[in-house]
């Protein structure tokens, strides 16, 4: 094991987490300039297609991280069939979920009940299904949109660590995304059911979403789970579910039978909007009925 990765296990996680939260508030001048500033050129930011292209408007730092882009900066697949990309970012892995394991790195695996926070019946659906694993980097867009159009049926927050979600420390942390904090987003579509995980990581543990503003923190202490069956949240296939105040991954499960993902590749940079496959001749049918 070396040296970050040791580090990690020894650090407390959320203690350095929530002074980085309060951090990337502070609206003092000269620290929000600076913060800013180190960020667009240590990670390349381009701004260009920014909503607010000028940095010195962002109250905070945390408003520039979770900038929004221009209306035109991003389009959606026009087949209405395509499963879109919910983030700009990295593919970390994709392919079929194995009886009920779920592909990380290097030998390591992860079982959706745990993904899904021990729910069993709520994982059976994607026990021989597909997933997509997309990692956010300092330099993306952080704003997470939907895959398709959905009815927001659950959601289900889940205690964790907070390791780092880099890929060097993916490689390196077994079943890392079935141990960080996460929050579980479950949908009801058209064509079937599917899943958007928001995992948590060190120092960016913060999640927003449209529907219930700030999420993450508070951190839980338990599983909390949350139905929406007296509700309708309803969001249309590409737009905007959740945000990450600063970056993390995005899981995304679809059940056995319903998607055919593209070749993707490790690594491989994409934006959100973007397809990542199809729906199935039998759910494209069933939507058409």
């Amino acid at each position: 094991m070396n040296l970050n990765i040791l580090l990690q296990y020894l650090a407390p996680q959320k203690t350095l987490t929530r002074l980085t939260y309060a951090l990337a508030r502070w609206t003092f001048g000269p620290w929000k300039r600076w913060a800013i500033q180190h960020v667009i050129r240590k990670f390349n930011v381009d701004l260009s297609l920014a909503a607010e292209p000028n940095p010195e408007a962002y109250p905070h730092f945390n408003a520039f991280f979770t900038r929004t882009l221009r209306p035109d900066a991003r389009q959606a697949d026009p087949d209405c069939n395509a499963l879109l990309c919910p983030a700009d970012g990295r593919i970390s892995q994709v392919g079929r979920i194995d009886a009920g394991r779920i592909f990380q790195a290097k030998g390591h695996d992860y079982s959706v009940d745990e993904l899904l926070g021990g729910d069993a019946q709520a994982a059976d659906p994607y026990r021989n299904g597909h997933f997509v694993t997309i990692y956010l980097s300092p330099s993306d867009y952080h704003r997470v949109h939907m895959p398709l159009g959905g009815r927001l049926v659950r959601t289900v927050h889940v205690p964790g660590k907070l390791f780092s979600v880099s890929p060097a420390t993916v490689d390196a942390v077994p079943r890392l995304f079935a141990r960080n904090e996460r929050l579980v987003c479950h949908f009801e579509s058209g064509h079937g059911p599917f899943v958007v995980v928001m995992v948590g990581a060190m120092l960016v543990s913060s999640v927003t979403t449209v529907w219930g503003g700030l999420t993450i923190p508070p951190y839980a202490r338990a599983i909390q789970q949350r139905d929406y069956d007296d509700d309708t949240i309803e969001i249309d296939r590409f737009a905007e579910m959740a945000r990450f105040n600063m970056g993390s991954t995005v899981i995304v499960l679809f059940p056995d039978g319903m998607a055919e993902l593209d070749a993707l590749g490790p690594q491989q940079k994409v934006q959100y909007g973007e397809r990542l496959g199809q729906l199935t001749a039998a759910h494209r049918s069933a939507e058409r009925a």
